[in-house]
């Protein structure tokens, strides 16, 4: 059915007059080319047959409908411009690919009304398929999606004969070489038709360095970029893509990198969106450090950091593995690299070993291949290594004790490196063992589990985790076999790159170190004083320290009743919003130096209503007009949620509720302390901060009253005289640790998820809408600078945006653009874990191995759900339709969603 007239004479002049800007001169590339529709009542041809008078329309009332062209090879695209009939979209995207599988998405409108009307989009990028995929129609469309024409301008993909300093050429047949002509150490990051990313260490010859990828036809593109490593310094270049021509003319073009790298993305976050005034925090030209691991014509390496253990992994009778011993900063750890021959056909396993101190000349040792037999850290192949001087050293196999035979690609090289330090090392115990590691011949590092025996009748052999349980991508740890409950968040991610062993332990010094006398939280007697930290907090301050408040890198609980709330952070402003005259913008009960203590703030009583407890606060001093009160989340992996791109949090926001769903979703926009851009604010209850650096920098500053070279003023009302002079006090590096260590925690895994009970918690957790904020999956981008948290599939659940949670949540000071009620979507990995970390464990016997979970849970903002339950029931506002469907559940199938969150 044809509902207008195609276009009025005026409506024309209309367009003259108020033209869009025009645009680099291109041809539409997808004139009477081939298309395609998921619906079609009429042919989808007619859109792209230069025909105004005919058109293509989807089947009536069918959400989402798409167009597809193939424009029979591809072209760099600048601009598609759609006319559509009255029946158009309201929502839509433009999505791109070179394979007609993976899209990327380039461009999207919303808002559009019902009636005629030409919509042009810039886009960019090199692709042959292009799609308009509808996703709502405008309001008063009772019928479906229509088009007259659908024009896509691009040009033929500009020749690139001068190699700079990294291009691809193309030899004879079916392969296409990479070359770069500068650097210490390259690796090439590519993908073919938008395939799988694959990450190789290039070879060398006479005019540099050099790759092959082979198998190529006519017409494949090949997108890359490489890291140049130069004096120990790595450098991405800007994403480019080749066309394979096979007959040796070089066709490549710049391509945009944000455009690329969405279509790895999960399909919970495929889509990107306009930044509009954001500055994304890195893209292709952020400097990038080495991989961690990558292929050569001869071998798989891996390289990775180690660090000193007490005991073994698998001993929980012991009790003695998570936790950090005396002197961790200094000589204990380790950098390994993994040679895997085995992997390209080869029949060798090497393992080179770099420490900070030398190792004992007759205990050196390195277990190879987990047996179990007597003890569960017995191995079969428990020999000292190859000593090559007094900081390196080896240890090279081709065969399989475990197995009987010859290593082969799958075989299971479970391994543990002994650091028995020499017995001059200068400070603290000389013996330790080490990470138990499963390393998969041909494949890599894995996280583990125990589960069955071994070949040799041993007991709790090591079993790979499956991937899907990896909520933390490859930073994930293995599962906890030694029965330390509370230590689940100290952990080193399992992926920690060769360099990064040692900042990783000094950023974990300056965290359990106190900023008012130097001492350490852990074993302080042992432990010497850090002299460089002492004496730094205040001269207003809440705590003295960032593991104070983060208990083992957890939750805070909330403090008995009458007792000040020192794990806490208050917000504080007068009646307008704006930092207290008397107390700045965060209220800080402690002084030193002559200062005078801001007041106290405690809780007074809970109200209980229906099951749900409250706090009511009570301040000692000055009592703020609004205030927000904050308690101490758990730090791990915040390092993977800085790595999710702006354009996939972005792509989930509809502040306007656009869908209806009752989900609105909105990012808080902050700015940058350092750069003065706008960023997406990612760290906080309610999204205040942008990166994890500006998120420790502004706890140090507002919760123990240390100053950085990221924000050097203290917190100061504008009536106090007594706040201390501006400028750094923590010196940069310490800093710079600092957010490696917070960065590179490791997640520990999902568990119990083969029982049914979790498998269907997990499907009515997305039944009753849970997964409406709480987005399970995430992908991480390409152009992060930290190896182990690059381009990784994580599963933290959240959106990282802004929800009114109902006037039972809300507060009344705002913070950025989120309002009192506001609160960002909170991750849920290591969720079932948190109680036990924040209570901590007691030991009823006194004896070795007796330690017991003491279990408190402290949920939401400001802990007042004391089960995972309780939190669920405090959901209102856009929460409140997924908390009545889960009351609707039946006793059975509560049980099982909450088992499913206490796995995670």
């Amino acid at each position: 059915m044809r509902l207008f007239r195609r276009q009025s004479v005026l409506g024309a002049l209309l367009l003259c007059i108020f033209s869009v800007p025009a645009v680099a001169q291109t041809t539409n590339v997808a004139l009477n080319q081939s298309a395609s529709a998921s619906t079609a009542d009429l042919s989808a041809n007619n859109a792209i047959d230069g025909d105004a008078n005919t058109r293509w329309a989807s089947a009536a009332q069918t959400d989402p409908s798409s167009l597809t062209v193939d424009l029979g090879q591809a072209y760099e695209l600048s601009q598609v411009v759609i006319d559509w009939e009255a029946a158009n979209a309201d929502t839509y995207e433009i999505r791109a690919s070179n394979d007609g599988s993976q899209w990327d998405t380039l461009a999207s409108r919303s808002g559009g009304a019902f009636g005629e009307r030409t919509d042009t989009l810039s886009v960019n990028g090199t692709y042959r398929y292009v799609r308009m995929f509808g996703i709502s129609r405008s309001a008063g469309n009772y019928w479906g999606y229509s088009i007259w024409e659908f024009r896509v301008f691009g040009s033929e993909p500009t020749q690139n004969t001068d190699c700079g300093t990294g291009c691809i050429q193309e030899l004879d047949g079916d392969t296409a070489r990479a070359r770069v002509t500068e650097g210490d150490v390259v690796d090439i990051h590519y993908r073919v038709n938008g395939g799988a990313q694959q990450n190789v260490r290039m070879g060398q010859n006479g005019s540099g360095w050099y790759y092959d990828i082979n198998g190529l036809s006519m017409g494949d593109v090949l997108t890359y970029h490489f890291t140049i490593i130069t004096g120990g310094v790595g450098q991405s270049t800007g994403e480019q893509s080749h066309i394979f021509a096979a007959n040796g003319s070089s066709r490549s073009s710049s391509e945009s990198s944000s455009s690329q790298s969405s279509s790895q993305q999960s399909s919970h976050s495929s889509s990107s969106a306009n930044l509009g005034e954001i500055v994304p925090l890195y893209d292709d030209s952020t400097t990038q450090e080495p991989v961690v691991q990558y292929e050569t014509d001869t071998a798989l390496i891996t390289r990775f950091a180690d660090r000193a253990r007490d005991r073994h992994a698998k001993e929980d009778h012991f009790q003695a593995y998570d936790h950090y011993l005396s002197f961790y900063w200094e000589d204990r750890t380790a950098g390994i690299e993994i040679i895997d021959e085995v992997a390209k056909g080869g029949d060798t396993v090497r393992m080179n070993v770099r420490t900070q101190f030398k190792l004992s000349d007759t205990e050196a040792e390195n277990r190879w291949f987990y047996r179990g037999v007597g003890t569960v850290a017995e191995y079969c192949d428990n020999g000292t290594m190859v000593v090559e001087n007094n900081l390196n050293y080896h240890k090279e196999r081709r065969y399989n004790c475990r197995e009987g035979r010859p290593i082969q690609i799958g075989d299971k090289l479970e391994f543990e490196i002994s650091q028995f330090l020499d017995a001059s090392v200068p400070n603290g115990r000389a013996n330790y063992y080490g990470t138990t590691y499963l390393y998969i011949v041909g494949e890599g590092l894995v996280p583990w589990d125990v589960g069955g025996s071994t070949p040799a009748g041993g007991v709790k052999d090591s079993v790979k985790i499956p991937q899907s349980a990896w909520l933390g991508g490859e930073t994930t740890i293995h599962a906890a076999t030694s029965g330390e409950t509370d230590n689940h968040f100290m952990q080193m991610a399992t992926n920690l790159s060769y360099d990064n062993g040692q900042p990783f332990m000094l950023g974990r010094r300056v965290l359990h170190t106190s900023f008012v006398d130097g001492r350490h939280d852990e074993k302080p007697i042992e432990n010497p004083v850090f002299n460089e930290l002492s004496g730094l907090a205040g001269p207003h301050y809440t705590n003295d320290s960032c593991a104070s408040c983060h208990n083992r890198n957890g939750r805070a609980a909330p403090a008995a009743v009458g007792e000040p709330l020192d794990k806490w952070s208050f917000l504080v402003a007068d009646a307008a919003g704006n930092p207290h005259p008397a107390l700045g913008r965060v209220l800080q009960p402690l002084a030193r130096n002559g200062a005078q203590s801001e007041g106290e703030v405690k809780i007074g009583s809970w109200s209980e209503q229906n099951g749900l407890r409250s706090p009511n606060f009570q301040f000692a001093g000055v009592t703020p007009e609004r205030f927000s009160a904050r308690i101490a989340p758990n730090l791990v992996g915040i390092g993977l949620l800085e790595a999710i791109p702006e354009s996939a949090i972005l792509a989930q926001a509809d502040p306007n509720d656009a869908d209806g769903n009752g989900i609105s979703g909105r990012a808080n926009r902050i700015l940058d302390p350092q750069s003065g851009d706008t960023r997406l604010g990612r760290f906080g209850w309610k999204a205040g901060t942008v990166s994890v650096e500006h998120q420790l920098a502004s706890a140090l500053n507002k919760d123990i009253g240390v100053m950085t070279s990221v924000l050097p003023q203290p917190d100061c009302g504008a009536n106090q005289s007594d706040c201390g002079s501006s400028g750094a006090e923590l010196a940069d590096n310490h800093l710079a640790d600092l957010v490696k260590y917070t960065s590179l925690l490791g997640v520990r895994p999902q568990r119990d998820y083969n029982d049914p009970g979790v498998q269907q918690g997990e499907a009515l957790f997305d039944n009753v809408g849970c997964a409406g904020c709480h987005t399970p999956t995430h992908q991480t981008s390409q152009h992060y600078p930290l190896a182990e948290l690059r381009d990784q599939t994580i599963h933290p659940y959240t959106d990282m945006l802004l929800h009114d949670m109902g006037p039972g949540l809300a507060d009344n000071l705002g913070e950025g653009q989120a309002s009192g009620a506001e609160w960002r979507t909170a991750p849920l990995w290591g969720l079932g874990l948190s109680a036990c970390v924040t209570g901590g464990v007691t030991n009823p016997t006194g004896q070795q191995g007796d330690e017991v979970c003491t279990p408190e849970g402290s949920y939401l903002h400001d802990g007042r759900a004391r089960t995972i339950e309780e939190a669920i029931l405090w959901h209102g506002g856009e929460g409140l339709a997924a908390k009545n469907s889960y009351q609707a559940l039946s006793g059975t199938e509560k049980r099982n969603l909450i088992r499913f969150l206490e796995s995670l």
